[in-house]
């Protein structure tokens, strides 16, 4: 008796355990006779039970619930397409889930099936909203005889809003809207009413909750046009000023809800400081060039006004066979942001640095001041003013000299990522007049241009190209520290030539670099499966004696290379060998963290 009662007890547990484990997936289907493509993969994307249903761990409760709520998320999909008169049956092992009461759901479930019958897309009757401001983009599909898609009603709505405050109107609101569906006709009539109300301008900046930059630099920086008629893009570039600032973790411009005398909206400011502080690290390695590693340390809000200092040092050429030697960087940065209004920040820089290439070896140090302004979200500017000083030993031999710089760059860049493009340009233009303030220095001008071109190609295929120019006016090659002239060859102008390999030959063997540079680059990114990619490239690389483009040398290299996405941006490691050219053989190895341009 004991025995048989032991294995009861056992029995019992046994099931109690295999009730406690998570039910097997369930088989699944939806079914849509006489749905077009795009509707069906809507609906699938709305039909949250067939995912909980194939789920191993989802319980039988789970699968109901999705499916009792999968009614309305589909009805949505087929409104969004333009279907108002649907059926559609949700069964749970052959019962309606719409029948099945929650406080009686079954144990296990083995079976979901979803069908839909859509019906008649319907059109627009009558597609009328207003008052509407002067200039408003309504979507084009808002006109009768279009489909009458719910999601065109929305937008409608939101383009008739989106006009008014553009005009100044900034609560402006939808007050009326009469949506009716004639199903004899399948077709709709929606007719939205609008009240721009009163025109807006801007009221003061409410500063609320705590920050570590003080209250009028936030103001400052924000740069809100109190006083003037309300813009939503402008409060949008307040916004932009103050992330730009690099000081805070997240920004919020909040509309006050009731307006002041005279129409004033006063807004009100949020902000999360970010760290004060920060540290961060690189690393690039060449089979020919070596070891690069960086290091910086940066303060966020160094005196209270969203100021920021930062320190850089690099080390490179760590164990290079064809690099010179090791190359040393040490340099320190302060920004200060709107300085002259909120657009234009000041900057002070100074930096030591010693460069053992294989063609000279320079110890430079330099100082100066400058302004940064920016014009829009796309175009930036800078101009400063700079004094160098140079010890120079090359095959032309040792000097020394001394420059004062006026250092003007432009740059455009509307990319939708800077570490891994896939899309739109990048153009900067650098102009730096040269003066001669001692030693062996000469007057002149160096000039830079770096113009990349992304396009995309469906999901999985991006096109980039990248053409690069540089030259010296005025000066001779003497007369400039070796880092302003030009070499070619190595990870950042033609893969596959060793590092600096194309230059300017002198009689006797000498080199040095050319006073005049064409870099070209090209680019097929192909994504694979995850998130590994496949690159497959090639470089061309011009130097010359004079100031511009025309006795001089050519080399080229191509190669493949493999992309992980870490989601930052993609670790790089390309294998690339010379095509044209006397400079180099062999294959050559680069890894680094983002695309090579």
């Amino acid at each position: 008796m004991a025995e048989s009662n032991h294995i009861v007890r056992c029995a019992a547990c046994a099931v109690s355990l295999l009730a406690a484990l998570p039910a097997a997936a369930a088989d699944t289907r939806l079914s849509a006779p006489g749905a077009p493509d795009g509707l069906r993969e809507a609906l699938l994307a709305s039909a949250l039970s067939l995912e909980a249903a194939r789920a191993p761990d989802s319980t039988a409760q789970d699968i109901l619930a999705a499916a009792r709520a999968d009614y309305a998320r589909l009805i949505g999909a087929l409104y969004a397409q333009g279907y108002y008169a649907p059926v559609i049956h949700i069964r749970v092992d052959g019962r309606e889930a719409a029948d099945i009461s929650a406080l009686s759901a079954p144990d296990r479930i083995g079976r979901v099936e979803i069908v839909v019958e859509p019906g008649r897309p319907y059109a627009f009757s009558e597609a009328r909203i207003g008052p509407v401001a002067p200039d408003t983009d309504l979507p084009g599909g808002f006109v009768p005889g279009a489909p009458a898609r719910s999601t065109t009603i929305s937008r409608a709505a939101k383009a008739g809003i989106d006009g008014w405050r553009a005009a100044g109107h900034a609560k402006a609101r939808v007050t009326d809207q009469r949506i009716t569906a004639h199903h004899p006709s399948a077709t709709l009539a929606a007719r939205l009413d609008l009240a721009p109300g009163p025109p807006v301008v801007f009221g003061d900046l409410v500063i609320e909750g705590p920050s570590a930059v003080r209250p009028g630099r936030l103001r400052a920086i924000a740069g809100l046009p109190t006083g003037d008629r309300f813009d939503p893009e402008a409060l949008e570039r307040s916004a932009e000023r103050l992330r730009r600032s690099g000081a805070f973790r997240s920004v919020s411009l909040a509309e006050a809800e009731t307006l002041g005398p005279g129409g004033g909206m006063d807004i009100a400011l949020t902000v999360s400081d970010d760290q004060p502080r920060r540290i961060g690290f690189g690393a690039e390695l060449s089979s020919l060039e070596g070891v690069a590693l960086s290091a910086f340390w940066m303060h966020r809000n160094l005196l209270g006004g969203a100021e920021r200092l930062r320190f850089d040092a690099e080390i490179g050429g760590i164990g290079g066979t064809e690099s010179g030697g090791q190359d040393y960087t040490l340099s320190v940065r302060f920004d200060r942001p709107a300085v002259i209004g909120p657009d234009t920040g000041f900057y002070a820089l100074a930096a030591i640095e010693r460069l053992d290439e294989p063609d000279f070896r320079e110890d430079t140090g330099r100082f100066g001041v400058g302004l940064t302004h920016v014009f829009s979200d796309r175009l930036s500017g800078a101009a400063a003013l700079t004094f160098s000083y140079s010890d120079v030993r090359d095959d032309l031999g040792s000097r020394s000299m001394s420059h004062a710089m006026l250092p003007v760059s432009l740059t455009w860049d509307d990319r939708d990522s800077a570490l891994n493009s896939r899309s739109g340009s990048y153009l900067d233009l650098g102009v730096t007049p040269l003066f001669a303030a001692g030693g062996d220095a000469e007057s002149g001008a160096h000039v830079t241009a770096d113009a990349r071109l992304y396009r995309e190609f469906g999901d999985r295929v991006v096109l980039a190209g990248r053409m690069q120019f540089g030259s010296v006016l005025g000066a001779g090659a003497d007369g400039v520290p070796p880092a302003m002239l030009f070499f070619s060859g190595g990870g950042g102008s033609v893969r596959g030539q060793p590092y600096e390999s194309l230059a300017v030959e002198l009689p006797g063997g000498a080199r040095i670099g050319g006073r005049s540079f064409v870099g070209l680059s090209a680019e097929a990114r192909i994504a694979l499966r995850g998130k590994f990619g496949l690159v497959a490239f090639a470089d061309a690389g011009f130097v010359g004696p004079d100031s511009w483009v025309g006795d001089g040398d050519w080399h080229s290299g191509a190669g493949l290379g493999l992309r992980y996405d870490t989601g930052i941006g993609p670790i790089r490691v390309d294998i690339a060998a010379p095509v044209s050219g006397n400079t180099g053989d062999g294959v050559q190895i680069y890894i680094g963290i983002g695309q090579a341009f």
